[in-house]
């Protein structure tokens, strides 16, 4: 269940090519492998079974998982390969004959050879999407943005970075550079590993990546494109410093914004010595505002961001309080975890 979960989010759930919407199974060497792939990433993923006899079939993916999801706890699945090109799964009284297609339909996608290799620990790169993710773009018309750029940088220390912006926000992720990392300047991934302990294996050449963990064999094209220089709309003359607990922060954006409309979700932001006024006005329903104290000493300033926006970055704040470094109601905001150094995000204003 646990292999066919990671294997299935890969599958597409409309596919024109039938075999897509497959997994391929093989069965050998006391093993069960099961693959899946939507051309741009493959998955592959091994797990322990008593092996009557080695081959290989395809059948449906979502299917399959949706009918192992539903068994008893500790159910034992049995697997047979039918002469009439269908796969009979059983479970205890359970039966279940799925159409199958042959295995040597199955695209595979050969990774070819990754010059570039190096190891880190799996929760340092869970960390580094985990801190970015929520950035990247969505739209397709820019597909460079549709992923984390991750290259290496000097900040004091060799980096190994973590990019991702839509043009109206940008998060930033750093972990200290693995050996062999260094040297490859740009890869750009977009689905990567979920939590895991240990080590991650990854390997890189000019058009694709791989990541190896546990028994998972993750294989991604790169993105076909050039990151833009984010170094240029992170501002660095950001004067005025104001000092929120970034938990009570969150939930008070959370509550006044309850009111506004989808459509502009803006939250407007008064800060003047020692507090912070939020307010969300919505001519439809009402207006709401909240009062926190927060460490600001600087002239006082009027400044709105999208709400959801900010709830996406307070909720990568894992310290008890978070630093806003703002300029006027016009510019970008850097927005950084007081206790974590290595982290930061920049947010581009709403008219309020």
């Amino acid at each position: 269940l646990k292999s066919l979960n990671h294997v299935q989010s890969v599958v597409e759930r409309r596919n024109t090519i039938p075999i897509l919407s497959n997994v391929l199974m093989r069965a050998g060497q006391g093993q069960l492998s099961l693959t899946a792939t939507d051309l741009d990433i493959e998955v592959v993923e091994a797990t322990t079974a008593d092996i009557g006899q080695d081959g290989g079939t395809t059948a449906s993916a979502h299917t399959l998982y949706d009918i192992v999801r539903k068994l008893p706890d500790g159910a034992q699945v049995e697997i047979t390969d039918g002469e009439d090109g269908k796969l009979t799964l059983q479970a205890g009284r359970s039966r279940f004959a799925l159409q199958a297609l042959p295995q040597e339909d199955f695209p595979a996608m050969s990774a070819g050879d990754l010059p570039h290799r190096f190891e880190m620990p799996a929760e340092a790169l869970g960390r580094l999407i985990d801190k970015t993710r929520f950035a990247i773009s969505t739209e397709e018309t820019r597909y460079y943005l549709n992923g984390i750029y991750l290259h290496m940088v000097e900040d004091g220390a060799p980096m190994l970075r973590a990019v991702a912006t839509d043009g109206h926000r940008l998060a930033q992720a750093d972990f200290p550079l693995p050996d062999g990392a260094a040297g490859k300047t740009v890869l750009e991934l977009q689905k990567l590993v979920e939590e895991e302990e240990g080590i991650v294996r990854i390997g890189v050449s000019d058009t694709k990546i791989r990541f190896e963990f546990g028994g998972v064999v993750l294989t991604s094209k790169l993105i076909d494109g050039t990151f833009p220089d984010y170094t240029r709309v992170i501002p660095e003359g950001n004067d005025k410093d104001m000092e929120v607990d970034g938990k009570k922060f969150a939930e008070a954006v959370d509550r006044v914004s309850t009111i506004s409309t989808e459509r502009s979700r803006a939250v407007k932001l008064n800060m003047e010595e020692g507090r912070l006024v939020l307010t969300v006005t919505n001519p439809d329903s009402g207006s709401a505002t909240e009062e926190l104290g927060v460490a600001y000493s600087s002239d006082a300033l009027e400044i709105g961001f999208n709400a959801r926006y900010l709830l996406d970055i307070a909720g990568q704040l894992d310290g008890d309080k978070a630093v806003f470094s703002l300029a006027d109601s016009g510019s970008p905001t850097v927005i950084r975890d007081i206790d974590d150094e290595s982290a930061l995000y920049v947010l581009m204003p709403m008219r309020v």
